[in-house]
Parts: structure tokens; sequence; C-alpha cells
């Protein structure tokens, strides 16, 4: 346990790194029993800055690992039908495992219809309504990248979660409802607590677990937790004294257990969750 962590800060980068490894392996295994390999096929949208910088490293580090990595460019400007044509392709093409449209697109593209196209069983993002339904009936499906990230950084930190109370901040179907799912298959007690909680210190500071994924630079303070919680970082907040998390990371390291960094925290596992979600559509596909 002591490697996964020095001074509490849990490594996202070490971990990642530690799952892309294994990532490797299994896909040299299924193209000596294939002889195929996973693909990933990624389509953006228009020329967001942040978009562009995710899709580039989601490319790099799908190669490192031995897949295929295809990313379809299509101008801001593209008819919604156009695009939807596309996933339909890509739904029917049997080297493509997984398909992801990277988020945001532009406003006079229907976001839902965009997810609601993608084949279930291509959907690595889990954004599909039947992998989101899945989920909550406690079925087989595809996960969101950012959740089962959290999911596995907290299972590096204490292997059994059975009875801890975790508090989630934030509801949004990317991270707080998925992430609630998942924390619920581990036997936690989880309160869902989001902008308009009465008293948000005060449900913190009952966490064994706490899960911040709102959005607000350095919201959670240090005397918003209990000493020993296990505090997991999910926001990325520009501001002027650089990326901040929506935890006050130097207060609160001083009493959690186990603290995420921001970067290097939770960032590194969704795109190495990504990989794995993609290797396991591929083996749903080629298991039928």
């Amino acid at each position: 346990m002591h490697q996964v962590y020095s001074k509490m800060i849990i490594d996202g980068k070490k971990i990642a790194a530690e799952l892309r490894e294994d990532l490797k392996k299994k896909v040299v295994e299924l193209k000596s029993k294939y002889n195929s390999v996973p693909g990933l096929t990624v389509i953006l949208v228009g020329e967001d800055a942040p978009s562009k910088i995710y899709v580039k490293n989601k490319e790099k580090f799908a190669k490192e690992v031995g897949m295929n990595s295809e990313v379809i460019k299509y101008s801001e400007k593209i008819e919604e039908k156009v695009l939807l044509n596309k996933i339909e392709e890509l739904n029917n093409d049997k080297k493509v495992s997984g398909i992801l449209v990277q988020l945001p697109l532009p406003k006079h593209i229907d976001k839902r219809k965009v997810i609601e196209t993608i084949d279930h069983k291509k959907d690595v993002d889990g954004f599909h309504p039947m992998n989101v339904g899945n989920l909550s009936s406690g079925y087989d499906s595809s996960i969101p990248c950012t959740p089962l990230g959290c999911s596995l950084l907290l299972k590096k930190i204490e292997k059994n979660l059975s009875g801890k109370h975790a508090v989630v901040i934030g509801r949004s179907n990317l991270n707080g409802k998925p992430m609630t799912q998942l924390l619920l298959k581990e036997n936690c007690t989880v309160t869902i607590t989001h902008s308009k909680t009465k008293d948000l210190k005060k449900e913190c500071l009952r966490a064994d677990i706490i899960i911040a994924a709102v959005g607000m630079p350095r919201l959670v303070k240090g005397d918003w937790v209990k000493k020993g919680a296990i505090v997991i970082d999910v926001g990325i907040n520009k501001t002027d004294s650089g990326i901040v998390g929506d935890v006050d990371f130097d207060e609160v390291s001083k009493v959690a257990k186990a603290i995420t960094p921001v970067p290097g925290g939770v960032g590194p596992m969704t795109i190495a969750c990504l990989l794995n979600n993609t290797v396991e559509c591929f083996k749903k596909t080629h298991s039928n």
C-alpha cells in the first residue's frame, strides 16, 4: 500500500501507467486469440482547444497500448445528419470496437441524439441510455471513464469499501450519478449533495469518502473533512493561480488519510479507463 501514495497523496499518473501496462498485455493476448486488436474511433467536431488536447492524448495512449486509433475531424458547421450517418457507418464497422464523440458539440447538434445513435456495445463513454440503465440496475455495462477511474483509485487505498459513508458532491450524468451507482455497488452508504444542499459542510464532515465533482475551485475546506477520510477531487478549474481542483488541497491534505492532487490525480485515470472500456467492448463483440 505504501507504494501507491507517499504522504497520503494518491498518484494517479503512476496508477494509470500500471493500468496501461496491464492493457498492453491484454491487447497482445487478444491479438493472438482473434488475430485483430481493439480499435478506438474518436470524432472531434470544431476547434475547442481543451478537446483537441484531450483527443491527442487519447490517440497517443491508444497507440501506446497497441490498439488501432482513428480520429475523425469535422468543421463545427457540419450538418447533424452527416455526423449521425458517420456514427451508423462506424457501428457497422467490425474493426471499430469503441466509438467516442468528443463533447462539447456545437449548439445546432443534438447531443442526446448523437449519444443514442452510438451502438451501446461500442459506447466507450458509457453515456448511452442502455448503459446508464444497466449500471443503475447492477447489470454489465460500459462505465463512464472518470467515475470508473475514481473507483479504481479508491480501491487502491481501501480494498473493502463496504459500510463506508460516501458523500458525492455533484449530480451530473458524467460524474455524480454514475459515481453514486459504483459506490452503492461497493456497499457504501451514499449521500448525493449539490449546489442546492442546505449544509454541505455538515454533510461532508460525516463522510469516510468524499468525491468532489462540482466545478467550484477549492470549495471543500480543511474543516469540512473528518480526520482519516479519503478525498477524491474530480474538479479541474482554471484560476489566476493555475489549475486547481474542487478541494483546498493544502488544507485538506493535513487531515485526509489520502487525497488526489489536481492535476495528476483523477485526470490520467480517465484516459486509461477509456482504453480499458475499449478492450472490454472488443471482448463483448468477439465473445458472441
